[in-house]
């Protein structure tokens, strides 16, 4: 019975780990997806591109941070895009 035991727990073990693993890695790549969009946010506003458009800037606030904080990338586009069509992001 000790050798069952110990094999099966080898085996809990095992899987634990491997699903940490997949945990972890997804984990890390949201992080880095989130930094990414809202540093881009921020560079938007500070080399004044929405001037461009004849557009303020982008107001950062609760909604815009965590849209470009979810969404990366494509949350900074979904941002401009709503920006430029004059949609408010705003509480």
């Amino acid at each position: 019975m000790s050798l069952l035991t110990g094999l099966l727990a080898l085996i809990l073990v095992i899987i634990i780990a491997v699903v940490l693993y997949k945990v972890v890695k997804s984990a890390t790549g949201l992080i880095i997806n989130a930094v990414v969009g809202v540093i881009l946010l921020w560079l938007i506003n500070l080399f004044d591109l929405m001037q461009l458009f004849g557009r303020p800037d982008i107001p950062i606030n609760l909604i815009t941070v965590l849209i470009c904080a979810i969404g990366g990338i494509f949350g900074v586009l979904i941002t401009v895009v709503l920006h430029l069509l004059g949609i408010p992001l705003a509480l």
